[in-house]
C-alpha cells in the first residue's frame, strides 16, 4: 500500500481534540442544510414560493458538487484534509449568512450554492481525516460516530421550530440568521482541527498517504465492481432520505396529515435522533464483527416499507418514522467505510469524492424532480392527495436501493481492502 509509516500513533488526548473539531464542524454543516425544511410551509406561504423552488434551494446545493466535490476529494488528497476543511467552513459561513438575507430568491439561491460548494468537500476531506488519524484501528467506529454528530446537527434544526419557537413566529429569517450562527460554529471547530492536525503531522504521527506526484483521473476507471455497486446503493438511499426528510417531509406532515410546525419537526427529527445513538453502534459491529452485506440488505429493506406505510396506512406515520430511523442509522454506518476496502489509501479521496460527486447528482435531480411532481399534482392543503405521487417516488426509489443491497451480497461478503 503506497503509505507512509507514522513513527507513532497520536495520543488518545489528541484523537479526541481532532474528533471534537471535525465533529461540531459535521453539527454546524447539517443544521445548515436541514434548515431549509422547517421553514419551507413559510416560504410557500408567506413568500409565495412553489414546490419546485423549495426544491431548488436544496436542488442548488447539490448541483456544483456533481463536479466539484470529486476535484474536493482529489485536492484533500494531494493537499492535506486540513487546508480543505477550513477553507470549506469558511465557504460554507459565507453561503448560511447569504440565504439568510432578505434580497429575493436568485440572492437565495446563490448563498444555497456557495454552501453547497463548501459543505460536500468538507465532508469528504473530514473522511480522509478521519482515515489518517483512525486508519489503524476504529476506522468504521470513528466514521460512525462523526456521523452520528451531524445527524445531531439534522435533528437541532428539526427541533429548532420548539426551542427557537419565538424566532419562527417572526418568519422565515430569523431561523435561517440561527443556522448562519451554526455555521460559524463549524467554522471555529475546523480551525481548532486545523491547528492539532498541524502539530501532530509535524510530530510525524498521522498515517498519511504519499501523495502522487499528479493526478492520475484513469483512476477512476480501475475502481473495482463492488465499489460501483456501493456507488449505486448510495445514490438511490440518499435520494429517498435526504429530499424527503430534508426538504418535503415537514411541509407533507403539516399540509396532508395536519400536524403543526412544532409537531411536524419534532416526528421529523427522530429520524435524525435515533442515528445519532444507533450509528455508532453499528460502526462498533462492523469492526468487530463485518458482515457487511448482510447489514446493507437488513438497513436498505426499511427504507421502501416506509413509504409504503405512509401511503396506505391511516397511522403510518410513527411507523414510517421507525423504519426510516432504521435505515438512516444503519446503512450509512456500513456503507462509507466499506469504500476504504476497495481503494488504496493514496485514492481514498478521490474514491469518496466521486461517490458524493454521484450522489449529489441525484439529490439535484431528485429535488428539482420532486418538486416539480407535487406542483404537477396541485399537493397543498387544500389537496393533499396531491402528495401521492411524491410517495410512490420515494418508494420505488427506495426498493432500488434495496436491490442494489441484494446485488451486492450476491457478489459475496465484502473483501479485505485492496492493496
Amino acid at each position: 500500500m503506497n503509505q507512509t509509516p507514522a513513527a507513532a500513533a497520536p495520543s488518545t488526548p489528541a484523537r479526541v481534540l481532532m474528533f471534537l473539531g471535525v465533529a461540531l464542524a459535521m453539527v454546524g454543516n447539517y443544521y445548515v442544510y436541514d434548515s431549509i425544511g422547517p421553514v419551507a410551509e413559510q416560504l410557500s406561504r408567506l413568500r409565495g414560493f412553489s414546490d419546485a423552488q423549495i426544491g431548488t434551494l436544496n436542488a442548488v446545493y447539490s448541483l456544483p458538487n456533481i463536479v466539484l466535490v470529486l476535484v474536493g476529494g482529489v485536492l484533500a488528497d494531494r493537499f492535506g484534509a486540513r487546508v480543505v476543511i477550513i477553507g470549506t467552513t469558511a465557504l460554507c459561513l459565507v453561503g448560511a449568512a447569504m440565504t439568510a438575507l432578505d434580497a429575493g430568491f436568485p440572492v437565495m439561491v446563490l448563498g444555497r450554492l456557495l454552501f453547497g460548494i463548501g459543505a460536500e468537500t468538507m465532508i469528504v476531506a473530514i473522511m480522509v481525516a478521519l482515515a489518517q488519524w483512525f486508519g489503524s484501528g476504529w476506522f468504521a467506529l470513528a466514521l460512525a460516530a462523526n456521523l452520528s454528530f451531524g445527524r445531531m446537527g439534522s435533528y437541532l434544526a428539526d427541533r429548532s421550530p420548539s426551542f427557537a419557537a419565538d424566532l419562527y413566529a417572526q418568519g422565515w429569517q430569523g431561523p435561517l440568521w440561527l443556522a448562519t450562527g451554526f455555521a460559524a460554529l463549524s467554522f471555529v471547530a475546523g480551525m481548532a482541527y486545523f491547528m492539532i492536525d498541524r502539530r501532530e503531522a509535524a510530530r510525524g504521527t498521522l498515517a498519511l498517504a504519499a501523495r502522487p506526484e499528479r493526478i492520475d483521473w484513469s483512476d477512476l476507471l480501475r475502481f473495482r465492481k463492488e465499489y460501483w455497486v456501493i456507488v449505486a446503493l448510495c445514490v438511490t438511499f440518499y435520494s429517498v432520505i435526504f429530499p424527503f426528510r430534508s426538504t418535503f417531509a415537514i411541509k407533507f406532515f403539516q399540509e396532508a396529515r395536519g400536524l403543526s410546525l412544532e409537531d411536524a419537526g419534532i416526528l421529523n427529527s427522530y429520524v435524525f435522533l435515533a442515528a445519532v445513538f444507533a450509528t455508532p453502534v453499528f460502526g462498533w459491529l462492523v469492526d468487530r464483527f463485518g458482515r457487511h452485506a448482510d447489514l446493507l440488505v437488513l438497513g436498505a429493506l426499511p427504507l421502501p416499507l416506509s413509504f409504503l406505510l405512509l401511503e396506505v396506512a391511516d397511522h403510518g406515520l410513527w411507523l414510517s418514522t421507525v423504519c426510516l430511523g432504521l435505515s438512516f442509522s444503519l446503512v450509512p454506518a456500513v456503507l462509507w467505510p466499506a469504500v476504504a476496502r476497495y481503494v488504496t489509501p493514496a485514492q481514498l479521496g478521490t474514491a469518496y469524492g466521486l461517490m458524493t460527486m454521484v450522489q449529489n447528482l441525484g439529490l439535484t435531480v431528485t429535488n428539482v424532480l420532486v418538486g416539480t411532481l407535487n406542483d404537477w399534482s396541485g399537493a397543498g392543503p387544500a389537496h393533499p392527495e396531491g402528495y401521492g405521487p411524491m410517495l410512490v417516488f420515494f418508494g420505488l426509489l427506495g426498493l432500488v436501493a434495496f436491490v442494489s443491497a441484494v446485488i451486492l451480497r450476491g457478489r459475496g461478503r465484502l473483501a479485505p481492502q485492496s492493496a
